[in-house]
């Protein structure tokens, strides 16, 4: 015969795996709400230029769509940059370093606009493309990335191919 001291530590432990359990398909649950968020391009626009470097920055800003009932936030955008096919580089976004309560929301059933700054350094490989971006010229985007969605108590992360112009 068990032990009533015994039974008792058994039961806790039953109730503390269980709960265990409960947290982890739970705090899953949320993950197909999380990949019907959509993200786009808003724009991509020159915001400075500085001839004697031969940089410029490029103002990227990403607009998402929650169609979700639940607030969520961005914590990271990691992107490449394609102009008229010719890869410029990457780019990066992120919150991680902000607690969650302090990072930008996307509420429910709404949109947010997200800004990034994109450093653009000319080279010999993309010459064409830094004249025509600096110069106002048509130019057609390809941004290719992952950005990091969160919830409170889950994330997914979601690539995108997006192109614009």
């Amino acid at each position: 015969m068990i032990s009533t001291g015994r039974l008792v530590i058994i039961a806790c432990f039953a109730g503390l795996g269980a709960m265990m359990l409960f947290f982890y398909l739970y705090a899953n649950s949320f993950q197909s709400d999380l990949n019907k968020v959509t993200v786009d391009i808003d724009s991509i626009k020159v915001l400075d230029e500085n001839k004697i470097d031969k940089r410029a920055h490029l103002d990227v800003r990403f607009n998402i769509q929650n169609p979700n009932s639940i607030v969520l936030t961005i914590s990271t955008i990691n992107y490449q940059l394609f102009a008229n096919g010719q890869n410029l580089g990457e780019g990066h976004f992120t919150t991680e370093d902000i607690p969650e309560a302090g990072r930008p929301a996307l509420f429910a059933n709404s949109n947010l606009t997200l800004p990034t700054t994109f450093d653009l350094v000319n080279s010999e490989a993309i010459a064409k493309e830094y004249s025509d971006i600096t110069t106002g010229q048509p130019v057609k985007y390809e941004v290719k990335g992952q950005i990091t969605i969160e919830s409170f108590l889950t994330a997914v992360i979601k690539d995108f191919d997006l192109n614009s112009g």
